[in-house]
């Protein structure tokens, strides 16, 4: 079998194709404004990766309602005052020939109280995070809102959404058995609490065409998540008429899973064999070397998602392109490593969060 050709283009049922198999992963970057409208620093960091030769350029996650704002800084999609900034950022992603793609997000009960003015929602009562139930009504208000945040990202010139329903925020949710004890629709059955996943992909699709890129981005475990139930539900969403990628957040590409049903193989493993139409399955999970994305390729991937490697390189795809055996710069890196790789001070203080990763006072002059 021929080395899988990291730098081949990707196709999807709509909206353009890559021109290689690199997707920069949303990463939450704390830049824009309080209002949730796009900074230079953010418009900055993003428009660099597209230049540095990403096929895809994702933005951060993107508030889809004011309530389910996840982070000081976060980039906003649920007004039309955010439109100048998003169209700005879509139409300089698409002029370095990258596909622009804004990751749709609504944090339920992770949104903090003191960001949002008011108790958090979230699909059943959370005494753990005092967020309270959403009523029915309110269901609809959140899919609509998810739908009408990919139609103002169309308007604003986006090639694509993702629907951000991994990492324990508001559509996580709903598929946790531990926090979902509804017991309308959305509620009970695993095909019930992953109903609003469903409604809102097929809801944007009606709404934002046949010529819009559409993915979904789940993760397998942690949050109350049951293995199976997202393996099911990624079976399902992989051959679904509607969408274009799955996104699969497995935190280590090479980890086994946690539930010992499961051990023996690679977590990732679960999601590779499962049958796929005309939907593009990509893994993000500590991809750092060129040998390890394509080695995911090798195990099944149709692409790839750069998180880390490409906050230290702008240029990540570049690099690996003049070098197969690429390697990203050592860590800790200095805070002015990071300024050039176009990091803001802000965010450059959001990585320090991140153990090992930013160089500390005693060995800035390290690189």
């Amino acid at each position: 079998m021929a080395e899988p050709d990291l730098f081949a283009p990707l196709s999807f049922a709509h909206g353009p194709e890559m021109k290689n198999r690199f997707m920069l992963a949303p990463l939450t970057n704390t830049q824009s404004h309080a209002d949730g409208t796009l900074s230079d620093e953010e418009f900055h960091w993003l428009t660099m990766r597209a230049k540095g030769g990403f096929g895809l350029t994702m933005t951060c996650a993107s508030h889809v309602q004011k309530i389910g704002q996840g982070f000081p800084g976060q980039l906003g999609v649920f007004a039309d005052d955010h439109l100048p900034g998003l169209t700005r950022l879509a139409a300089a992603i698409k002029a370095e020939g990258s596909v622009a793609v804004l990751q749709l997000h609504h944090a339920g009960n992770r949104s903090p109280q003191e960001l949002i003015g008011e108790a958090p929602v979230c699909p059943s009562d959370d005494p753990d995070t005092g967020a309270r139930a959403l009523s029915e009504a309110e269901v609809a208000d959140l899919i609509e809102a998810f739908i009408a945040g990919a139609e103002r990202s169309k308007r604003a010139g986006f090639d694509g959404v993702e629907v951000h329903g991994a990492h324990g925020y508001i559509l996580c949710q709903f598929l946790s058995p531990d926090l979902n004890h509804r017991t309308d629709a959305y509620g009970g059955s695993p095909e019930n609490r992953a109903r609003i996943i469903v409604e809102i992909v097929e809801g944007i699709r009606a709404r934002c065409g046949e010529d819009f890129l559409l993915g979904l981005r789940l993760s397998p475990e942690r949050f109350g998540l049951k293995l199976t139930e997202i393996r099911d539900l990624a079976a399902q969403m992989l051959v679904h008429p509607a969408l274009d990628f799955l996104d699969m957040s497995l935190w280590d590409v090479r980890k086994a899973p946690t539930e010992e049903a499961f051990k023996g193989r690679s977590l990732m493993s679960y999601f590779t064999d499962l049958p796929r139409g005309e939907v593009r399955l990509g893994v993000a999970g500590k991809i750092m070397t060129a040998a390890q994305a394509r080695d995911a390729l090798a195990a099944g991937a149709d692409y790839v998602l750069i998180g880390r490697a490409a906050v230290l390189h702008h240029d990540y795809p570049q690099q690996v392109q003049a070098d197969p055996d690429f390697t990203p710069a050592a860590l800790p890196v200095s805070r002015a490593y990071l300024a050039a790789e176009g990091l803001s001070p802000t965010f450059i203080t959001y990585m320090n969060n991140w153990p090992g990763f930013v160089a500390q006072d005693q060995t800035e002059d390290a690189l």
